[in-house]
This record gives C-alpha cells, sequence and structure tokens, in this order.
C-alpha cells in the first residue's frame, strides 16, 4: 500500500533509477522528503529500496493495480514497514510533527494525486476499513486465490443481543402457560378417547343394536377426523393456531350436548362425527407445535402424551360407575362437555387466537415461516411419500390404542366372564400407557428410538399372545396393562421422527394429516374388529390385534432413517 506523507508531494524516482550507485542516507531522504530527523535509519533505507516508487504514472488511491507480487511478499513489506520506529519516538523531548494528510471522499479513497506502485490495482468496491488509530485504509479487493477474505468491523464484531435474567425468566413462564394449555387439550382427547369402551356395552343395550350397528359409531367418528384433517390445512392458513384450536374445542362442546339426553341413534352418530371433527383440528396443532420447538422438543412430546394417557386412565373410572345406570348413562357426557368448556376458557386465556409464529417467539423460540408462494399446499402434504408411510403407522397403532381400551372390556366380560368392575381394565391399559410414554423416555435416548421401538412391539406382541392363551382374568388383565406400558412410547417416537424427514415449514400440515389418519384408525379398526366380532366371535379380537403389531414392525422397518430437508 503506497503511503503519501504530504498531500504536495512530488513525484520522485526510484533509487534503483539511478544507476544502482550507492547514495547517503540524506539523499534517499531529500529525494523522499521525509524529516531529517528519520536520517540514519538503515531499516527505512532496505524498505524504501524494495518499495521504490514508479513516477511515470499518477493516479489515485482508488485506481491503484493488484501487484503482480505473492501475498506473502506484500504483508511482509507491509509488516516491515510497521516495525519503522523513528530514532528518537520515546524520547520524550522530542517536538512532535503534525503531518497534513490527504483528504478521504466519503467511500473512503484519497482524493489527492499520490504516487503508485507499478502493477497494483485497487478496484472501486474496495472496502474501507477503520485503522487501528481510528483513521480509515483502503483495502484492495484481493483474488480468492491471493488473499483471505476482508470483512469490514461491523460484520465480524457483531454479536446477538444479550438475553437478560428478566427476559430469560418471561420466556420460561410463557413457554409453561403454552405447554399446560396443550397438555390439558391433550388430556381431554384421552379423556374422550377413554370414556367409549366402558359406555360401549351400555350403548349396545339401550339402543338394542349388534357389534357391528354400534360400530358406526366409529365410522361416523372416522368421517369427522378426515374431513377435520383437510380442513385443517385451509383453517390454518386462513385463522392460524389460536383460532383453530378454539374451534376444535368449541365442536366438541356442541357435540357433547348432542349426546348427553340419550336422543336416537342417528342424534348420536352425528355428535360422533363432531367429536371427530374437533379432536382432529385439536391433535394436529398440539402435536404440530411441540414438534416444531428447539427446545426439549422430544421430552415435551413424551410428557405432552402422557397426559393423553393419564386422561383416558382417569376417565373409565368415572365411565364405568355411570355406565352401571340403566338410566342416566348419558349424563357422563355432560362431564365431558364441562370439561371441554373449561378447554375452551384455557385456549382463549393463553393464545389469545393468535397464530402459531407469534406464540413461539412470544416463548423466545423462532417461528417457521411456511413457503406460500403461490404453491398448492394440499398438492405439497400428499405428494411427499414419507408423510403417507407415517399416516400408515399412526392409523395401526392409533386404531390398536383405541381398540384394546375399548373391546378389551367386552373381551374380559364375555371370554373371562368378568363383572361390570371389568370397565377399570380399560383404565389399566391407558394408565399403562401413560406410565410408558414417560417412565420409558430414558431407554429412548440409551438405545436410540429407532431401536427401542422394535423391541417395544416384540414385547408387545409377546405379551398379547398371553392374553390370548391364558385363561385367567388376573393375568389377562395385568397383562393388558403391560402392552399398555409398552405401546404408550411409540406415538410420540413417531412424532418426533416426523421432524426428521419431514420439511419444517410444512410440519403443522404433515402432523395434522398424520394426526388425523391415525384418529381414522382409531376409528376403523375398532369397526373392523366389531365386524370381526359379529360374525366370529369376541375371541377374534386377539389374533386381529397381534396381526395388527406385526404390521407395526413391517411399516416402522420401512419408513426412512432420515433426509435432509429445506427448514
Amino acid at each position: 500500500m503506497a503511503v503519501t506523507l504530504d498531500s504536495d508531494a512530488h513525484p520522485v524516482q526510484s533509487y534503483a533509477a539511478h544507476g544502482g550507485e550507492e547514495a547517503s542516507l540524506q539523499e534517499i531522504h531529500a529525494r523522499r522528503g521525509l524529516p531529517p530527523r528519520l536520517a540514519g535509519d538503515k531499516n527505512l533505507l532496505r524498505v524504501l529500496q524494495e518499495s521504490a516508487l514508479d513516477t511515470d504514472e499518477l493516479a489515485s488511491a482508488s485506481s491503484l493495480d493488484l501487484p503482480t507480487l505473492q501475498t506473502s511478499e506484500r504483508i511482509r513489506r507491509r509488516s516491515d514497514i510497521s516495525r519503522v520506529r523513528p530514532l528518537d519516538a520515546f524520547n520524550p523531548k522530542s517536538e512532535v510533527e503534525v503531518y497534513e494528510l490527504p483528504v478521504l471522499n466519503e467511500n473512503g479513497l484519497s482524493t489527492s494525486t499520490s504516487v503508485r506502485d507499478h502493477g497494483i490495482t485497487f478496484r472501486e468496491d474496495a472496502l474501507a476499513l477503520p485503522g487501528k488509530g481510528g483513521d480509515p485504509e483502503v483495502a484492495p479487493s484481493f483474488p480468492s486465490s491471493l488473499a483471505p477474505s476482508v470483512l469490514a468491523e461491523d460484520e465480524t464484531s457483531s454479536t446477538a443481543p444479550a438475553i437478560s435474567a428478566a427476559q430469560k425468566a418471561v420466556y420460561r413462564r410463557k413457554s409453561l402457560m403454552h405447554f399446560l394449555a396443550l397438555c390439558f387439550c391433550t388430556f381431554s382427547m384421552g379423556w374422550n378417547d377413554g370414556t367409549t369402551g366402558p359406555m360401549l356395552p351400555r350403548i349396545q343395550e339401550h339402543y338394542h343394536v349388534n357389534f357391528a350397528v354400534v360400530s358406526l359409531l366409529f365410522v361416523f367418528n372416522t368421517i369427522g377426523f378426515i374431513s377435520g384433517a383437510f380442513a385443517n390445512i385451509y383453517l390454518t392458513d386462513q385463522y392460524g393456531l389460536g383460532k383453530v384450536v378454539l374451534m376444535g374445542s368449541v365442536c366438541q362442546v356442541i357435540s357433547y350436548i348432542m349426546l348427553s339426553p340419550a336422543g336416537p341413534f342417528p342424534l348420536m352418530c352425528a355428535g360422533f362425527v363432531g367429536i371427530g371433527f374437533g379432536l382432529s383440528l385439536q391433535n394436529a396443532h398440539c402435536n404440530g407445535f411441540v414438534a416444531s420447538l428447539k427446545r426439549s422438543s422430544r421430552t415435551k412430546m413424551g410428557f405432552l402424551h402422557g397426559t393423553y394417557g393419564l386422561g383416558a386412565l382417569v376417565s373409565p373410572l368415572v365411565a364405568t360407575q355411570f355406565a352401571k345406570s340403566n338410566t342416566h348413562w348419558s349424563y357422563h357426557y355432560l362431564i365431558s362437555m364441562g370439561l371441554y368448556v373449561v378447554n375452551t376458557l384455557f385456549m382463549w386465556y393463553v393464545f389469545r387466537g393468535r397464530p402459531q409464529q407469534e406464540i413461539m417467539e412470544e416463548e423466545g423460540e423462532t417461528g417457521i415461516i411456511e413457503n406460500s408462494a403461490g404453491s398448492n399446499k394440499y398438492k405439497q402434504v400428499l405428494g411427499l411419500k414419507e408423510v403417507h408411510v407415517l399416516s400408515m403407522f399412526s392409523l395401526i397403532y392409533v386404531g390398536l390404542e383405541v381398540t384394546m381400551g375399548g373391546w378389551s372390556v367386552t373381551y374380559i366380560l364375555e371370554t373371562r366372564h368378568g363383572n361390570e368392575n371389568s370397565g377399570y381394565i380399560a383404565s389399566g391399559f391407558f394408565g399403562g400407557l401413560m406410565l410408558g410414554r414417560i417412565l420409558l423416555m430414558w431407554l429412548n435416548k440409551k438405545i436410540g428410538e429407532r431401536l427401542a421401538l422394535f423391541l417395544y412391539a416384540l414385547l408387545a406382541i409377546f405379551t398379547e399372545v398371553t392374553v390370548w392363551v391364558v385363561p385367567s382374568l388376573i393375568e389377562n388383565a395385568v397383562a393388558v396393562s403391560f402392552v399398555g406400558l409398552l405401546l404408550g412410547p411409540m406415538y410420540p417416537i413417531l412424532m418426533n421422527h416426523s421432524t426428521t424427514i419431514l420439511p419444517r415449514w410444512l410440519l403443522t400440515a404433515c402432523m395434522g394429516y398424520i394426526a388425523a389418519v391415525g384418529l381414522a384408525g382409531s376409528a376403523l379398526l375398532p369397526f373392523l374388529t366389531g365386524l370381526l366380532a359379529s360374525k366370529f366371535g369376541i375371541a377374534s379380537l386377539q389374533p386381529f390385534v397381534v396381526s395388527m403389531m406385526s404390521t407395526l414392525i413391517v411399516i416402522w422397518a420401512i419408513i426412512p432413517r432420515a433426509r435432509l430437508v429445506p427448514t
């Protein structure tokens, strides 16, 4: 880099231009226009000799050409210049001399005419870098093959603003409130699913229908699930998470009002359609929100679905008491209605109808900006083959879950000659489901979630076979609870794995579709069980359940491990 000490300095010829004859330091200082006090500095003489300036061409500092010398040589010369010190630099009695520096324009380039080294070119896109002393320097735009990247100071020294302890406390409080609201919503969903099993024999008796007819309740429930899955994509784009979960909860309240008077059977079927629609909306956003979190997402997913098991555990305890009554059995749905009234108020108080991105940013998370570049989101979701494989697993798993919790009570009553307290077996199953999702998280982390699911499925098949072949009421009740324990971690593992193979900006829509298909399975498989039971007897439940568990292993084996996707 050329150094100009005086803007009026005259061009001089290089020392080498004098035929190589040796000159004194005074002559060199005279040619260079340097102060006399620098005379005798041999180090400076050597540097000036090597960095001799050519006077044939004159230009401003903004038009200097890139040197043909190697980068290492330029760096060495610059370091040599930096080591040059006046002989009396540390003499406190020496007189301080003031030099007039050239005027710089707004680009940080000199406007004065100065000398330049031959073959050096500085382009106009050179960066103006502040020097150590506060004066700007002109940095050449070196080719990438010759010099490292040059970054402005504000690009290298900028850091993210620090978060205060008070702000972190606010983030934690907001995060806890959001998570508790979603857990209560999931608890309510578990309450609903745990109700059907103990109430099913009473519904059959009240309406005088067989297994095939009463299974129509599951069919209409499936209609609600599937319609909710497709409506969820549109409603989410239009209204956002806060309003959609509120819609689902209100839909649940209306549906339970329809079921509570024990009206005609078609009215009950219509109520199950509304229940399926509301559950589909809420389930999609509960899973999608937790899966989108970057902090403790997998742990929260386990606890979220653990609250589902808690709701399904408590519900049969209450439903069994109402099922014993011949006249007031349907009043159980009033309790369910009251639960969803509380859920509706909770959803409004916490989320205030806001979209997911705004809610996530409130707790210090980065909201996901979905790709809305005029593309059809339905086509994008349905075009992912991974979504369909995951949905098939979800369909069979959730179907097994509800089939075990629902038809096991009927199986125990008819094949093991249980009494009216057999409804508590459903509570044992869902209690095991809850404990499995919480207590087995450490094992999932230790051996890996993929291997853990294979292990759980094989053990669940073995345990279910004992229910099939051992004619003992107590053994069957305990075995059903252990099956719930082993099946419990599978659904959180499925949802966690979905985040690794699905695009994050489509995550909520995909989660909604997967969860809705799973909820459809909660109606489809119990319906198929009812058809088999009406033709072959309820004893056909066990071979059907074992075959579905084996199918889960096959589907899990073909689900992709992971792949890179746009986030």
